[in-house]
């Protein structure tokens, strides 16, 4: 009997899916799983647990006389449907929830009892795609077919996923070698340039290094910033738009979370309350400065999305961004053969000629963000079968359109996923039932909200929303449990991450009060279950089909429109850059499958005599900090690589320290130039 195994990735919140043959044995330490019963191969699960709540052999699920059986083997017992037993069996019918440990797995039977199949040999499944470190697995995920365009940035969505195709640029024949010949690139004709330091990406993870290369000494003639964008905060500007949080709304960031302001002092929130003073507002001011000191009493301070660009455009003026700032669709990356790396782009926006050159680097820094956006596969398979693109939606996609609809016709919008952007969702309806009170939100999950547990700590549940001020807990931001993630080996990096849990949402009272208000007056309806399909009804509707287990059958909801808000792509083999890194260079990923990098965010595959190459962002989660994908995290990775130029004595490279940190940070706080 074949089981799909679903639960949501407490690191990414990213939904988990995993297909196995019956028996199955699960446990904490893959040695202690059988591999065969009665001469049958055992698909071994293997769940990672720094808890330790789960059992070197948890549980072992199997079929007799038909029917399928959960057998507890373990010393803390499993649940099945939130009844906890040990020690005991219990009957397992499709769409029950098993919880392991911290896990919340919902069972599906996928093919009837009725029809047995012939067990083949299985290697075992560890929930991370690699024990500790090693090349990429074979297995490639499906690409998304909601992807940045690489020349323009611009989200672009396709039906289907998009077919790699060979570019001519860089000449194959050119980058094979493991090492190129810089006199080949010569005699390739295409223009060279050279330069000390190169960032990628050119969005928030550049700016804030470049800011710390700036400031440690290196002048700007010395830096090129290869991107897309010409504004380092564009790419996420466009996200939270879409996603509902304009300029003039707050952002999930802390106060000294500063992308202009390496020091973090003053903070965002000391910034505000002086303006408010400056305009009479002292009540308001007051008010700022206690959400600072009164966490996590009172709501957490964040700033709004427009100080935090527009304080980004002074600094980039301070440093001179635009020149370092070059137009740049990166294709390709490869070691030159006197020790430095050359970089394959092209410097001509569409729909100019293509433009396409080289440009040398002793060093090198990655910072591309997501890939792309993540849309859940019955959505997926939805709008590959209908062709329907305005209907069902990602939550980072343009979707200005349903609201308008709602607001001027009313209907039904069907949101999937509990994170930041299902909030901001809530918030926008809210507003339109203003314009118009028929509109009713159904909001699906999988399963109810405990609330992840890590000792004795335990985050917050209110009608089904988990509460966390930022997405990673602030302990992790610096202190012991910092220390601890970076002294851990990658495997136990993993652990530790599941068991500290990232994402969910923050608490904010207003908001709040919108949930309750919306579930006494019947608009705001949560329903649970694991969806089955999604069809079109004969009016050009969606139709969500969900199993629930209270009852056989199927819930049927029908919805105008429906939201995906499960989040984005992080997968660095997404992106065709880093993916043919990978494989070129056999790179190394951690367990959570991202770019394995040292304490330093030095990627030691890449080293090249003296050249050096550093990765931030999200294509480094699972490393050696947790929040690697906050302004915070950004601005610690780049810290990181600064403070190892500067042990490598790379060029005008200063460790920022001391008096020459007051010194900068006076002229930072005068406006002048680094």
């Amino acid at each position: 009997m074949q089981i799909q195994f679903t639960w949501d990735d407490p690191i990414t919140e990213e939904q988990q899916q995993y297909q196995f043959e019956t028996p199955i044995a699960i446990g904490r330490e893959i040695d202690q799983l059988p591999k065969t019963e009665n001469g049958q191969p055992v698909s071994q699960l293997v769940l990672l647990d720094a808890n330790r709540k789960i059992s070197r052999f948890h549980a072992w699920i199997t079929v007799e006389q038909n029917q399928l059986i959960v057998e507890d083997r373990s010393a803390n017992g499993c649940s099945l449907n939130g009844e906890k037993f040990q020690g005991q069996q219990r009957l397992i019918n499709s769409g029950d929830v098993l919880q392991i440990g911290g896990y919340d797995i919902t069972l599906t039977v996928l093919q009837p009892m009725s029809q047995p199949t012939i067990a083949e040999p299985k290697l075992p499944t560890i929930v991370t795609p690699l024990s500790q470190v090693g090349a990429v697995p074979q297995d490639a995920a499906r690409p998304s077919t909601i992807i940045f365009n690489p020349e323009t940035d611009a989200i672009q969505t396709q039906i289907k996923p998009p077919t790699p195709a060979r570019s001519s640029f860089p000449p194959e024949s050119l980058f094979a070698a493991e090492r190129v010949s810089v006199s080949a690139l010569h005699a390739s004709g295409f223009p060279i340039d050279e330069i000390e330091y190169a960032s990628i990406g050119g969005g928030m993870g550049s700016f804030v290094f470049t800011d710390m290369l700036r400031i440690s000494g290196v002048k700007s003639e010395q830096i090129a910033v290869l991107s897309i964008q010409e504004k380092p905060y564009k790419r996420y500007e466009t996200l939270l738009r879409n996603c509902q949080i304009p300029r003039y709304k707050r952002i999930r960031s802390g106060s000294d979370s500063c992308p202009d302001n390496i020091w973090g002092f003053p903070g965002y929130a000391l910034r505000d309350a002086c303006r408010s003073i400056s305009t009479g507002q002292v009540g308001s001011a007051f008010g700022f400065l206690w959400q600072v000191f009164a966490e996590p009493i009172a709501d957490t301070y964040t700033p709004r999305a427009r100080d935090v660009f527009d304080s980004m455009d002074r600094e980039a003026a301070r440093i001179s961004w635009d020149r370092m700032w070059r137009y740049g669709s990166v294709r390709s990356i490869r070691k030159t053969e006197d020790g430095r790396y050359v970089i394959a782009y092209s410097a001509t926006r569409p729909p100019g000629a293509p433009n396409y050159r080289f440009l040398i680097a002793r060093y090198i820094h990655l910072a591309t963000g997501y890939p792309a956006l993540k849309l859940l596969p019955d959505l997926q398979h939805y709008r590959e079968t209908t062709g329907d693109l305005k209907s069902v939606v990602q939550g980072y996609e343009p979707h200005d359109h349903i609201f308008e609809h709602l607001e001027k016709h009313g209907g039904t919008l069907l949101v999937r996923g509990f994170g930041i952007v299902g909030s901001q969702i809530l918030d926008r309806v809210y507003e339109a039932r203003k314009q118009n009170p028929k509109i009713t939100i159904v909001h699906l999950s999988r399963t109810h909200k405990k609330g992840n547990r890590f000792g004795v700590a335990k985050r917050y549940v209110e009608n089904q929303w988990e509460f966390q001020p930022f997405n990673w807990p602030k302990a992790t931001w610096g202190g012991d449990m910092r220390s601890r993630l970076e002294s851990s080996d990658p495997l136990k990096r993993r652990e530790l991450l599941e068991a500290w849990g990232g994402t969910t949402t923050a608490s904010r009272h207003r908001w709040r009060q919108i949930v309750k208000q919306g579930i006494q007056e019947g608009w705001y309806v949560l329903k649970f279950g694991q969806v089955e399909k999604v069809e079109r009804s004969p009016d050009g509707k969606p139709i969500t089909y969900v199993k629930n287990r209270d009852y056989p059958g199927f819930d049927k909801i029908e919805a105008d429109f429906v939201i995906d808000c499960t989040g984005l792509i992080s997968d660095p083999k997404d992106n065709p850059l880093l993916g043919d890194m990978i494989t070129h260079y056999n790179l190394d990923l951690n367990p959570q499958g991202r770019l394995h990098v040292e304490n330093s965010f030095e990627i030691k595959k890449m080293r090249n005599d003296r050249a050096r190459m550093y990765a931030a962002g999200i294509i480094t989660l699972g490393g050696p900090y947790a929040p690697v994908d906050t302004f915070l995290g950004l601005q610690y990775a780049a810290h990181r690589a600064v403070e190892s130029l500067a042990r490598f004595r790379a060029p005008n490279v200063r460790f920022i320290v001391g008096l020459r940190s007051v010194f900068q940070w006076l002229k930072w706080s005068a406006n002048q130039a680094p």
